[in-house]
């Protein structure tokens, strides 16, 4: 099983307003930005995540401020380099810290997730509704791609409340798009892709942004923000297309299993992405909150196409909206979790850490950590109940992973009782005799019987806790450690007056955007896609000295950041795309 950390969330205050945690050093001195904050704790994250859920990466209306969490988006190609919206960062961090952060998880083998809402934008011109302007490379001038006119947006405005109908478009809009749900309370500006005007031209700007941000990133897959607001034709040619056809995809999808399923499988997406599990969300919350286990049998998407499945216990959404949270007994919900077959369980980040890392958060790493290690090395293979009473329930994996490995297999009992402990007897999937030992320290070893089945005492639910879980698999296991494979990042450098890096002038030297984070005794590769009038490449390291390389292969003598400059020996300015190959340290480099 993947599992991934969701790195942010959200709080509400006294005023009752939504905020969004951790803060950053705009709002509350001293804190650092989250993407400098995972940098700093991606040692130990590494030993228990497959990867990262980031938040979204485009500067949203308010730039770094208290609640801009980055779903109001004012400029998509703005990732936190243009001093717009307040700030130059984004409420997360900046453009250099975010492809340092996806670098030195893919030096620990890690994936990173990004977040993409293309469905509404905020920020628009009070006095000329529907106008987006952006600043260009030279930061001056309000030349910046993506800048859009009113035929880009619906007349949501004209929304009848009554019959539930659109009316006829509020001119200079355009009609609304045929989308499976539609949800008036978004609000600002929707992009129109199914029909824009001139037609086509919001589609044409969507997947050029795609193409550019994980070219530029290297990110490896994305949560795609309210597909169900969404034109299913455009969220389709959008995930086929160019950069994004080699990336990993799952959507919101708010409804039910088999509305969530229906569209993930049906035409147009056919299987192209997986779906958010809402269903198992709401299956732990009515277990956890009712203490009624025959939730968790029912489950949700995951019984019906784990392969599709992105399953949660709690997100910023589902946390601030009261009816939604899962309230009592939230670590039997990740025992769960992190036991069912899915594509990728998320850990939310506010359950993870402790409020004095994130101030607001639960604090639950401890106990997360140890279902962590035994989900990641046991959760494989086909899935089974043994045994659901309605306060107690028993899952089990079989360890026969096919292609994605095998385990010795894997036992997990929950009971929501508080008190008294609850003694069962189940078939397991192991060979009789087997000896077996429980992970998570609640239990002693036993021994399954002549006929493979296992007794054992769950404790009881002291305090509505949820400290009771019990994770049983071989006895010797204890010692496995995870082995963390080493990677690269490749990201892309594109200077084009029109984006964030400015074009090298004519007959000069320049910098190629941003420095990169690269490792000691590591190569640097670099590819140069366009344009053939720069035939001099040239990397400067931390201790302002050249790197010795050819062929545009150089050697790191000093780990820290590296800065690529470039000379253009034509008779006009050069825009150009440079790929970049890189090693990044493993820490964070204070010196």
């Amino acid at each position: 099983m993947s599992v991934r950390l969701g790195c942010w969330g959200r709080s509400v205050n006294a005023a009752g307003v939504k905020t969004v945690i951790p803060s950053n050093p705009t709002l509350t001195p001293g804190a650092p930005w989250l993407y400098d904050f995972l940098c700093a704790q991606m040692p130990d994250l590494a030993k228990h995540f497959d990867g990262f859920q980031l938040p979204p990466a485009s500067k949203a209306q308010g730039g770094a401020g208290a609640g801009c969490d980055g779903y109001g988006v004012f400029d998509l190609r703005d990732i936190g380099s243009k001093n717009q919206q307040g700030s130059i960062e984004t409420h997360y961090g900046s453009k250099q810290s975010l492809l340092r952060l996806v670098a030195m998880a893919h030096r620990y083998g890690m994936s990173v997730f990004g977040d993409i809402p293309l469905h509404q934008m905020f920020g628009d011109n009070e006095r000329a509704p529907g106008i987006f302007q952006y600043l260009g490379a030279d930061g001056k001038t309000l030349n910046g791609r993506g800048a859009t006119a009113p035929g880009w947006f619906d007349g949501e405005q004209d929304w009848n409340t009554t019959t539930k109908t659109w009316n006829d478009p509020i001119p200079p809009f355009v009609k609304h798009d045929s989308v499976p749900g539609y949800d008036p309370a978004f609000g600002g500006r929707e992009r129109s892709n199914q029909n824009s005007s001139p037609a086509g031209v919001v589609i044409a700007d969507s997947l050029d942004f795609g193409d550019w941000f994980f070219r530029t990133t290297g990110i490896d897959g994305a949560r795609f923000d309210d597909a169900k607001g969404t034109w299913p034709n455009f969220v389709a040619q959008f995930m086929q297309s160019r950069a994004m056809a080699r990336k990993t995809f799952y959507s919101e999808f708010f409804d039910s299993p088999a509305n969530a399923g229906g569209w993930a499988t049906s035409y147009p997406m056919e299987g192209r992405s997986g779906v958010e599990d809402f269903g198992t969300h709401f299956a732990i919350q009515v277990a956890c909150n009712s203490s009624n286990t025959w939730a968790m049998k029912d489950g949700g998407y995951f019984n019906w196409r784990p392969d599709l499945s992105w399953p949660f216990v709690d997100n910023p959404d589902t946390d601030t909206s009261p009816g939604q949270q899962v309230i009592w007994s939230k670590l039997l919900g990740y025992a769960y979790l992190l036991t069912i077959p899915c594509a990728g369980a998320t850990v939310y980040g506010k359950d993870y850490f402790p409020s004095s890392v994130w101030p607001g958060a639960y604090g639950l790493k401890p106990w997360i950590d140890q279902m962590l290690w035994a989900s990641r090395v046991l959760a494989l293979g086909a899935y089974s109940v043994p045994y659901c009473d309605g306060t107690a329930i028993v899952l089990q994996r079989n360890g026969q992973g096919g292609s994605f490995g095998s385990s010795p297999g894997l036992l997990t009992a929950i009971s929501f009782d508080q008190s008294a402990g609850r003694t069962v007897t189940v078939p397991t999937i192991f060979w009789p005799g087997t000896h077996l030992h429980d992970f998570l320290g609640h239990h002693g070893d036993i021994w399954c019987d002549g006929e493979g089945n296992a007794t054992f005492m769950v404790p009881p639910n002291t305090g509505g806790a949820g400290q009771n879980a019990l994770m049983f698999s071989w006895v010797g296991m204890e010692g496995y450690v995870i082995e963390v494979s080493s990677g690269t990042a490749v990201q892309e450098i594109e200077a084009a007056a029109d984006l964030d890096v400015a074009p090298i002038p004519a007959g000069s030297t320049a910098p190629c955007g941003l420095p990169i984070y690269a490792d000691i005794d590591t190569d640097i590769a670099i590819t140069l896609q366009e344009p053939a009038d720069i035939t001099l490449i040239t990397i400067t390291g931390p201790d302002g000295n050249p790197l010795d390389g050819e062929d545009n292969l150089f050697r790191v003598a000093v780990a820290g950041w590296h800065q690529i400059s470039a000379t253009n020996t034509g008779a006009v300015d050069a825009p150009y795309v440079i790929e970049v190959q890189y090693t990044a340290p493993k820490e964070v480099i204070t010196a």
